[in-house]
């Protein structure tokens, strides 16, 4: 498994020192998705010049921008999509992480069928332009406090299936799991479709080591899974420099223990 932090560019030395091997970056804030061409070329020198490459970017569409609801346009979520992903794959992105639930949330009283819909095509939409750009794009099913929509890692990878592409795929994050009781089964289930794991504590959402939780059964889930991608730490940290060299250790010793290599 290869393992990486959710940081800026301006934390890869101290991120690679530790033994972590990629960067998960911002779409918004490092691609600079809703800037002009020179705003992205700023941030895309920051991001070479860090020592380990980004591999993975996260928080994919702005919350204006509305996947579901009267609100919702296909044009221009189409039009945003080609730009992110062209900026992601000149900055040598290889993943896309699709939370974003102020994107994806359903309209209190609108019709969750039509909804479903809605994100149904928007995958679709989304599969071919990820495939042109050589982009996977992974669908992160959140927990019931952050989004009201694909919150279960059955509900996501139910919604996967039915877009039906190579380059749209699923996610598990293990503190949104965590949080909500998730269904170990279904991280077995649909194992074949994991792209990309995440990781923080349940409580607070910090690195792995940094306060008491058990992730047995989730790494078990992902074994029986046959999982052995990435793993990033999605987390809140008190001082990334100082901290990552010892939640490393524990993430490591916590994917040995599990059985990977």
């Amino acid at each position: 498994m290869k393992l990486g932090i959710c940081a800026d560019p301006q934390f890869g030395p101290a991120i690679a020192d530790a033994g972590f091997s990629f960067l998960e970056i911002h779409v918004q804030n490092h691609l600079r998705t809703l800037n002009d061409d020179d705003a992205f070329h700023s941030e895309l020198a920051r991001i070479q010049r860090a020592p380990i490459p980004a591999l993975v970017a996260n928080c994919f569409v702005p919350g204006e921008l509305k996947i579901t609801g009267p609100g919702a346009d296909m044009a221009e979520l189409e039009a945003y999509a080609k730009t992110a992903l062209a900026r992601a794959q000149r900055a040598g992105i290889r993943t896309i992480v699709f939370g974003s639930g102020d994107a994806r949330r359903i309209p209190e009283g609108y019709d969750r069928g039509q909804a479903w819909q809605q994100l149904v095509r928007y995958g679709k939409m989304i599969g071919p332009i990820a495939a042109t750009h050589d982009l996977m794009v992974v669908v992160e099913p959140l927990n019931t406090r952050e989004c009201n929509v694909l919150t279960t890692v059955g509900e996501a990878g139910r919604y996967v299936i039915e877009v039906d592409h190579l380059h749209y795929r699923l996610l598990v994050d293990a503190y949104h799991w965590l949080r909500d009781h998730d269904s170990f089964d279904d991280i077995v289930q649909y194992g074949p479709l994991l792209r990309h794991v995440h990781i923080a504590t349940m409580a607070s959402r910090l690195p792995p080591g940094f306060e008491p939780c058990d992730f047995t059964d989730f790494f078990r889930a992902l074994k029986l899974a046959g999982y052995d991608g990435p793993v990033s730490i999605e987390a809140k940290w008190e001082n990334i420099e100082t901290q990552a060299e010892e939640a490393f250790a524990h993430l490591e010793r916590i994917v040995q223990d599990a059985g990977f290599a």
